[in-house]
């Protein structure tokens, strides 16, 4: 604690309670020093912030934000940036389906419904949009608006009766709010019970017109799967992933923009006429004087032209500089932070690799993936329960038949995994000796490796003695070209032993020879060559 000072000890002579306030005081203003972000100085006069719940802190400006994000969508190419990297990463190709049942031919079977059910009339229940189709948009959604719902519909048409509809943020009722006759509380036109845990979900229904409103529709939420990010344990409900980097981009934009009107301006050739006589005369003599006058409105230049001024006009160009440079460096700076506010590189959102080799490429992609799999881990989680409803589906209508009952093994009939669609190599030799070496030394495994090109292993395998089997059946043996080895119908040539010292007698010569002819083959060629020959038999 800090020493009084002579004032302080002074004053409390004096006054004790003068005294006791302040030392009170003094130890309050030594506590708020400890945090430049805590104290009130003149730096920080315009910070104002309070601590609220998730819900009060993201409700008043929830719709504000998302018809923000939602104008840099559609007149940001900046925004539109952030949003296809997560995009084209987290979704790709798509995610391939692996049932792993204990019955091989029931796997395939399901492999093949799913295919087949995730074309755009089977799944969407507008017949609009395939099932990869659907997720990117839920991606993009989730990135501008904050969260989308999937709600699983049962319907009569279709290959099985389950579809899935994709509803907005925007039509989740906002008007119902208050407790139910139940004890729950709605919020947000979300239902929750004493936990906080979302029984229903009201869905604002409107009239054929978009405009009338309709009683609201309550949806029960075990057919809804709400994707958003929650970030606090208080937080109910979505807010727009972009509300970090949104003003960011807009002052980009707005930078960009005004760069833009000025360099066309100092691309016009710009003359100004300075006159140094008056454009009339005064006086008796004022019409004579303005004989011969030249005016300038509405004239241009030309290519060639040739033009007399009036007596005491000159010529005066306008020849503006430009911003080009420092508008480079100025959004290059701008965009690295838009994009390590998301999470991601530079190099990801401009698709500027000018400054990059591959060692830098390939840790930018590392840690750029590390972003991406927090998406994926969540659309894997909606994936898995829409694979669940479908296997139930495809059960109950007859498409699939399972030895026993299905419901007292039900988990080892829903038993699956997910194989995303591979990335390019930023650098192949490299990235296939790298896993030429990391399985030789047992750091990863075929199957490992087989994933993370988006294969099925035991497919693979197959695929390759396929391959194989088809190529002996035509006189050709590809199995030395596939596994990097000696064809079967070539021979390596006999290595010649090395010299021997000139020491060496007796025992040195080999069975089979005799005088200078040391090593060469008698009888029937056998005697006398090395076991590495034999083995070359």
């Amino acid at each position: 604690m800090d020493q009084m000072s002579w004032l302080d000890n002074v004053v409390a002579w004096i006054s004790p309670e003068a005294g006791a306030k302040r030392a009170a005081w003094r130890a309050t203003y030594n506590e708020l020093r400890n945090y430049d972000a805590g104290n009130n100085s003149r730096l920080n006069a315009g910070w104002r912030a309070a601590n609220y719940s998730a819900e009060m802190t993201d409700r008043t400006s929830r719709d504000t934000i998302r018809a923000r994000a939602r104008d840099l969508e559609r007149n940001s190419d900046i925004a539109n940036s952030l949003i296809s990297a997560y995009k084209r990463n987290v979704i790709g190709a798509g995610y391939n389906l692996q049932a792993k049942t204990k019955n091989a031919k029931l796997n395939a079977d399901i492999e093949k419904l799913w295919k087949k059910w995730c074309k755009a009339r089977n799944c969407d229940v507008t017949g609009t949009q395939t099932l990869n189709q659907i997720l990117r948009m839920a991606v993009t959604r989730k990135k501008v608006d904050g969260g989308i719902l999937f709600v699983k519909v049962y319907t009569n048409d279709g290959m099985i009766p389950f579809k899935l509809q994709m509803i907005e943020v925007d039509e989740l009722d906002t008007l119902q709010v208050g407790e139910t006759a139940g004890g729950n509380r709605i919020v947000g036109g979300i239902e929750y019970n004493k936990y906080n845990k979302p029984v229903a979900y009201w869905i604002r229904q409107y009239g054929i017109d978009g405009f009338s409103l309709e009683q609201p529709r309550r949806i029960d939420a075990n057919d809804v799967i709400f994707y958003y990010t929650k970030r606090r344990p208080s937080q109910i409900r979505e807010m727009s992933d972009m509300s970090q980097t949104a003003t960011r981009i807009r002052d980009t934009n707005e930078f960009m923009t005004a760069v833009s009107v000025k360099e066309r301006i100092a691309a016009c050739l710009s003359v100004f006429i300075k006159k140094q006589l008056p454009t009339v005369g005064i006086g008796r003599n004022a019409a004579t004087e303005n004989v011969g006058k030249h005016e300038y409105d509405g004239k241009t230049l030309t290519p060639g032209m040739i033009k007399e001024l009036n007596a005491g006009d000159e010529v005066q160009v306008v020849n503006p500089t430009g911003q080009g440079s420092d508008a480079t460096s100025f959004t290059k700076l701008q965009q690295r932070m838009i994009g390590a506010g998301q999470g991601l590189s530079y190099e990801a959102t401009s698709r500027d690799m000018s400054e990059t080799n591959y060692a830098s490429a390939r840790q930018g992609a590392i840690e750029d993936e590390m972003t991406y799999q927090e998406e994926e881990e969540a659309i894997l989680a909606i994936l898995d329960e829409i694979y669940e409803t479908f296997v139930i589906s495809c059960y109950l209508t007859g498409l699939i038949k399972v030895n026993g009952d299905f419901w007292t093994k039900k988990d080892d009939y829903l038993e699956h995994g997910w194989i995303k669609s591979p990335k390019k190599w930023i650098d192949p030799l490299k990235e296939s000796s790298a896993n030429k070496t990391a399985l030789n030394t047992g750091q990863k495994t075929y199957k490992e490796i087989a994933a993370e090109n988006g294969r099925d292993w035991k497919q693979q395998i197959d695929d390759n003695l396929e391959v194989i089997e088809y190529a002996k059946k035509k006189g050709y043996d590809l199995g030395g070209v596939i596994f990097d080895g000696k064809l079967g119908s070539e021979k390596e040539e006999p290595k010649p032993e090395p010299p021997k010292p000139d020491d060496q007698t007796g025992d040195g010569q080999e069975e089979g020879t005799n005088g200078d002819d040391k090593g060469t083959q008698s009888g029937d060629g056998k005697e006398g060559r090395s076991a590495s020959d034999e083995g070359q038999e």
